[in-house]
């Protein structure tokens, strides 16, 4: 029981993390007016924050996922959250464009670094029976996080000015990342294979995972997962502001409140349903997987059609639903194909994937935005989501313990702490 417990005050300690990492992100988004003006940057230069940030995490996740596998999940996490801290910090003290650029692209580092970690770290943790659940719990604090980062940092930006916002953090991060080092620690069995980690290397690990039976699929319908998530949130508020005449605060509202509603209710239904169902078949993980992205996919194309408000936006809640079952499992169904001293780089490599190609249809959505418009691009999007949930039928998986445990003496062990 008491073993238990501490399973779940892990999944509480990293959803702060997790909540800490996405605010940042949002706050900056919002306070852009602030430092257009503070710092007296055009309109390019504020686009190239974004993508800064994006191409930084996309670049170092397979690194930085490989860092939680090769030295441990707690060290990179605290190293993680100090390198946040710091950033966070010196945004508020940047001086100059070339200050604010360096200062993202280092947060990015942390933020890439810190994800596979903290994830792997939960499935550690977390058996058959919670695992789904309490990746879904954790991810709820990226949802958390960026509705916080939106309200919370322009408030405090149209009283206090951009700058406090940014100390503010940082200290807060600071203060939290001694708390996260003396309160969370590593699973016994991680511990227990040191000569193993010790000696793993970033590109054999990469190949063993390449050659992992249905890693590639996984790692392909992560990437389509993402291709929607960019383009709704780079380019529905504009949608939402040319083809329904909302104004600017209403559409940039509308445009994430909806959708992260949809997904934290998605994320606890997709991760019981999950947990529930993995004791009658060592599929559920997939199959709620492949569920929610299929129940997504109509209501995604719907988005791109429908010229109701109202409808237009229960699909976006009830994609939000889809997409949060998705995002609950994709860690789980990770650790039934991947050893546990691979999960991290694993998941690495999926963001990395997932980024670079969400990058590409976000830019892609802008430059056919004249001749499409945006409504097929988003249709597009929804039935790559269609296909995807049809390939993942297809991936085969093994049994949890069978993976989790290099020796099977393990096995009544790891199924008692779940």
């Amino acid at each position: 029981m008491k073993d238990s417990r501490y399973a779940w005050l892990v999944v509480a300690m990293l959803w702060l993390v997790f909540l800490l990492n996405y605010l940042d992100r949002q706050v900056i988004f919002s306070l852009f007016p602030l430092l257009r003006t503070g710092l007296r940057l055009r309109d390019y230069q504020l686009g190239l924050i974004p993508t800064a940030l994006l191409w930084v995490y996309a670049a170092c996740s397979p690194l930085g996922g490989f860092l939680g596998d090769r030295f441990g999940r707690k060290r990179i996490i605290v190293l993680s959250l100090l390198l946040w801290s710091l950033m966070s910090a010196a945004i508020g003290e940047a001086r100059s464009f070339p200050q604010l650029l360096v200062a993202v692209a280092l947060m990015g580092i942390s933020e890439a670094c810190y994800l596979p970690a903290g994830l792997a770290l939960i499935a550690d943790y977390h058996g058959e029976r919670s695992r789904s659940l309490a990746t879904g719990i954790h991810q709820s604090g990226a949802y958390v996080g960026m509705v916080i980062g939106g309200i919370g940092g322009g408030w405090i930006g149209e009283h206090y000015g951009w700058r406090p916002v940014f100390l503010l953090l940082g200290a807060g991060g600071l203060i939290y990342a001694l708390f996260v080092m003396l309160g969370l620690r590593e699973k016994a069995e991680q511990q227990s294979l040191p000569a193993t980690n010790g000696t793993l290397s970033f590109l054999p690990a990469t190949r063993e995972l390449i050659n992992l039976p249905g890693f590639l699929t996984l790692t392909l319908v992560f990437s389509a997962m993402s291709m929607s998530n960019w383009v709704l949130y780079t380019w529905m508020p504009l949608y939402l502001y040319e083809r329904f005449h909302m104004s600017l605060s209403r559409a940039g509202f509308s445009a994430t409140f909806y959708i992260q509603i949809g997904s934290v209710a998605g994320i606890l239904l997709g991760g019981w349903l999950a947990d529930y169902f993995s004791s009658r078949t060592q599929r559920s993980r997939l199959l709620t997987q492949a569920g929610g992205l299929m129940a997504a996919a109509p209501f995604l194309l719907f988005v791109g059609i429908t010229s109701s408000s109202v409808l237009l936006l229960l699909a976006l809640v009830v994609f939000g639903v889809g997409r949060g079952a998705y995002d609950a499992n994709c860690m789980p169904v990770l650790c039934q194909i991947a050893p546990a001293r691979l999960r991290s780089t694993g998941y690495g490599l999926f963001n990395f994937a997932g980024c670079i190609a969400g990058g590409i249809v976000a830019a892609a959505a802008g430059a056919l935005k004249s001749t499409m418009g945006l409504g097929p691009t988003i249709q597009v999007t929804g039935m790559l989501l269609l296909g995807a949930g049809l390939l993942l039928l297809n991936v085969r998986v093994a049994t949890a313990p069978n993976i989790t445990c290099p020796n099977p003496m393990r096995q009544n062990t790891d199924e008692a702490t779940s």
